[in-house]
Order: C-alpha cells, then structure tokens, then sequence
C-alpha cells in the first residue's frame, strides 16, 4: 500500500544511448509500479559508482532494462509503498538498499521499484544522506572478509583502502578484531584510514620497499590476508607480505587483475547482498560508530558531472542528493 503522497510523475536522471557522461540528462518519467515482492523506494540520497559508468557506456546493463534507463545501484530513503508479499519492511521506514538488477531503472531518480529482499532498515549511527552511496560497497567489502575467514587477532592487508570500498573494509575488518594494515593514496588517504581506526597506516605511493619493510616489521610471519580494492604492479608487490598459504582476494572487476604467486591463493568474487547478508552488515555497522565518507555531493540534476567526477582520484564515495 501506498502512503498517498505518491504521484504519477518523478524527476530522474536517465539516457536513451550508450555513451559518455554527456548522455545523461535531467528527465520527467512515470513513477514505477511495483509487483507484490517489491517495494517503492522515495530516494532520499544514491551512491554514484564506476558500475553506474559501466551501465552508462552499455558494458554492464541489468537485464530486463530499456531505454530511457535510469542508473543507480544503491540508494537510501523511505518506503513509499510495499506489495502485498512484504513483510521486513512497512511504509514510512528509513532503510538502504543495493539492486543489481533493477528491470524499472534504478535509483538516479525520486522514486524507484526494487525487490524487497535488497532493502534494509537503516542502521543507527549512518546518517540516511550517507547512507545512500555505502550499500555496494561495504556488501562488497563484507563479501570480501567472508571469503577470506581471518580469525581475530589476525593480520589483515587492505590494498585501496581509501577508497570507496576499502575505507568501509577497514571499519568492518576492525569490528571482526582483525588487526588491519591499510595502504591509501596520498597523504589524505592515510589520514582517512588512520582515524577510521587501521592499526598501521601507509602511503601506497611511496616508495614500496620502505612499505614492505613497515609491513614485515609488524608481520614478520607474513600477513594472513589480502584484500584488494585495486589493481597494478604495486598490489603485486605487496603480495610479497603474504605468508604461505594466505589468500589475496579481490573483487571482479579489480584492474589489472592480480598476478598468481606460489603459496598464495588468488580468488576473486563478487559482492553479494540477500536478507541475511544484509543482517550480518547492519549487526558490525551497530557495533560502533560507522563513517561512510563522501568527497563530493552532487545535485540529481547534475548526475552527468558526477559521472565525471568519477574519472578523478578522490577518497570515499560520490553522492547524489535526491529529495
């Protein structure tokens, strides 16, 4: 049912042809309907992503979708209307959600149709315009810690730290008691994965035998796991920390991928979302305070610069702020 302030037509953002960030324009489109399995979310705040260029350029299009499409994988804001089928989530909640395949477009818009199942109610402490840009990656970064198994106590690598999916790794990995090694970009990154709590904080543009001696020095039986939110010749340095037996994993789409080394398991995977998933990432996030930090907000209407941003070096995550 809905909330009766639902109307028949929203703002978006949408293109009607693959291409640069220039396709995208400020559209008018009908609110969508939703079957008995989904919900509408009223979006209050959307996560811009390079799997939202990917979508743009045509490489990555959620099946089922037609033009005009409206990108947006993750959102956060207020259940307008639920289907007859829902029960974990009722009108008027504040919750995230992260839909990869979204047939009635996506959440660059003031409404959008996703299964149930994808929500979740908003965990305390992660304000909801934040929110909006945190469900793809700490899904993935989570996806990443459950493939790698450490036990606390152990030393865990985190390569990309900085940014969007690995400063929410090094919150997550802190609340399973991992001691956490996080390499950043630049002086700004370091500062960022320091306060969020990393036991060792390094710059992974300085020169890499003196970060390989910090790390050895910490870890002089190696480090028990990698996490690799970027690729390129320096994670493949980095690998050299591993102690036999330890798996480097990474999410697809890491490039370039990492290289195979002997006694070191290279695994890549993707993040996965799904109502227990979702649990287990709302129980860490309410272990303690949670930063999802943004580098730069974006109006709805200027989602195609955004897309732009996207091109540049920055910590964090991009936003578009919607209602």
């Amino acid at each position: 049912m809905p909330d009766g302030d639902v109307p028949e037509r929203m703002q978006a953002a949408a293109f009607d042809e693959f291409g640069g960030p220039e396709v995208i324009t400020p559209r008018i489109l009908p609110v969508p309907q939703i079957a008995d399995d989904e919900v509408l979310l009223k979006v209050w705040s959307a996560g811009v992503g390079v799997w939202d260029a990917a979508e743009r350029e045509g490489k990555l299009v959620p099946e089922g979708a037609s033009f005009p499409i409206v990108p947006g994988a993750e959102a956060a804001g207020t259940i307008a209307a639920v289907g007859g089928q829902v029960t974990n989530v009722t009108v008027g909640d504040l919750v995230y959600a992260y839909a990869h395949t979204r047939p009635k477009g996506g959440f660059y818009a003031e409404y959008a149709a996703t299964k149930a199942e994808y929500v979740a109610k908003l965990p305390a402490g992660v304000p909801v315009e934040h929110a909006g840009t945190m469900p793809t990656d700490a899904l993935t970064a989570l996806s990443g810690l459950n493939l790698l198994g450490l036990p606390a106590g152990a030393w865990l690598l985190i390569f990309g730290a900085s940014g969007g999916q690995g400063h929410l790794a090094v919150q997550l990995a802190k609340r399973q008691e991992l001691k956490v090694i996080a390499v950043a970009s630049g002086a700004e990154g370091v500062a960022l994965v320091t306060r969020l709590g990393a036991d060792v904080a390094l710059d992974g543009h300085g020169e890499i035998t003196e970060v390989l001696a910090r790390i050895r020095e910490v870890a002089p039986d190696g480090v028990d796991g990698l996490l690799a939110m970027a690729g390129g010749r320096t994670l493949d340095r980095l690998a050299e920390a591993l102690r036999d037996g330890a798996v480097l994993a990474h999410p697809n789409g890491v490039q370039p991928a990492p290289n195979e080394r002997p006694g070191v398991r290279v695994q890549a995977y993707e993040g996965e979302t799904g109502p227990g998933q979702l649990r287990r990432l709302n129980e860490l996030i309410e272990a303690g305070p949670f930063q999802v930090h943004v580098a730069e907000k974006f109006p709805l209407g200027r989602a195609a610069e955004a897309h732009r941003r996207l091109q540049t070096s920055y910590p964090g995550k991009l936003l578009l702020t919607v209602s």
